[in-house]
């Protein structure tokens, strides 16, 4: 009763292209084609940054020349004496830093909104490119907040 041990070879599988392994094909994104993309805390800071310092650069385009202004994550160290900077000027390279984590965590807002969230990240750009051109923040526009 010996048996034979001949092996099958199995046939090679066919498989749609651009299919995932379980033939469910590709991935779409997250939000679908009906919905708007989501809006993230960074992507939130980052317009803000942005419109903020263009709002400035029309108000001061003279001054405001080969300025530099980024956004990081946070600062490398805390300052003795200081505690965690929100932001770092740098008159020499006329560059402004903003750092994005202490500005979003360290702050204490009143309500904890997008309004009140985009109203701290303005103040703080408004104190960054003050200090960088050397005059108070509300000497920055002063007719922006003439209604208040």
């Amino acid at each position: 009763m010996s048996r034979s041990r001949r092996s099958a070879i199995p046939e090679p599988t066919v498989r749609g292209r651009g299919r995932d392994r379980h033939g469910r094909g590709a991935r779409s994104s997250v939000t679908g084609p009906f919905l708007p993309p989501l809006r993230t805390r960074i992507d939130l800071f980052d317009m803000t940054v942005a419109s903020t310092v263009e709002y400035l650069r029309g108000v001061w385009p003279d001054e405001l020349t080969g300025a530099v202004f980024e956004v990081a994550a946070g600062p490398h160290a805390v300052v003795a004496d200081v505690g965690v900077e929100r932001w770092m000027v740098s008159p020499a390279s006329r560059r402004v830093v903003f750092y994005r984590l202490p500005i979003q965590r360290l702050s204490r807002l009143n309500r904890n909104d997008e309004m009140h969230q985009r109203m701290i990240i303005e103040t703080c750009v408004f104190r960054g490119i003050a200090e960088l051109l050397g005059k108070d923040p509300w000497e920055l526009a002063p007719d922006r907040f003439r209604h208040f």
